[in-house]
């Protein structure tokens, strides 16, 4: 093997990304995301509702199933709004983390 392969296959090739907002239907995209991240928020509310419901009612009837259940669904509610109001913050830290190796 020449040592030109040898060397192109030793460092591997450079492959440049360089996200760009104005390509490819960007705004298109963000407003999906954005609706995708609405109804998202809607079905963690609805959740938590109907799991408060639950909790209370699984409580005051001393239902173990039920307020197990419901708090259950509180916590899960809960914990999915926070990733999603926290995504955004994520991706860009990770993205920011991963452009700073060289």
């Amino acid at each position: 093997m020449s040592p030109q392969i040898q060397n192109w296959l030793m460092a591997g090739p450079i492959v440049p990304f360089k996200p760009n907002a104005g390509t490819l239907g960007a705004s298109t995209l963000e407003t999906l995301a954005d609706g995708i991240g609405f109804w998202a928020l809607i079905a963690c509310l609805v959740g938590l509702v109907i799991g408060a419901g639950a909790w209370a009612l699984g409580s005051h009837t001393n239902n173990y199933q039920y307020s197990s259940s419901g708090r259950r669904a509180v916590l899960v509610s809960g914990l999915a709004a926070v990733v999603i109001g926290a995504a955004p913050v994520v991706v860009n830290f990770l993205y920011a983390t991963g452009t700073g190796f060289k």
